[in-house]
């Protein structure tokens, strides 16, 4: 099975988020660690899975410069893709993450797993929700 990972982080949480993604996939597939500024619709047919990961900006939203144009460029090809959502927070309640989610569902996509969000850096806890999310991708 091949996997996208692809993710933007501004202050490394979303990162050690996809950290722990990468590590508990490691020798059960294949996974490519993408940046969001190169990732296309062109590469959409190249994997069976996709984790994405953005933390939530200014209002609650996907990072607007880089992410949220590449996604808004792939979203449409996204019906029956697997795919998993995660991403940190530093204010506000989620928002960001459950609009994400509801647009991801009225694209097709499958969600293995409800999204994983970490307030800041993430902890034990969502280390763990992460390794189960990532194991869902190829269940």
């Amino acid at each position: 099975m091949k996997i996208a990972l692809v993710y933007y982080s501004g202050t490394g949480n979303t990162e050690a988020m996809a950290n722990a993604i990468e590590d508990e996939l490691k020798g059960k597939a294949d996974v490519d660690i993408i940046d969001p500024a190169v990732f296309g619709s062109g590469d959409i047919s190249a994997y069976d899975a996709f984790a994405f990961g953005c933390p939530a900006m200014g209002s609650e939203v996907l990072e607007e410069d880089v992410f949220e144009p590449m996604f808004a460029s792939i979203e449409g090809l996204l019906s029956g893709k697997k795919i998993l959502l995660f991403g940190s927070y530093g204010w506000g309640d989620g928002e960001w993450m459950r609009n994400w989610e509801e647009r991801c569902l009225a694209d097709g996509a499958i969600l293995t797993s409800a999204p994983v969000t970490a307030n800041e850096a993430p902890d034990d806890e969502a280390i763990e929700a992460l390794k189960k999310a990532a194991d869902s991708l190829i269940a």
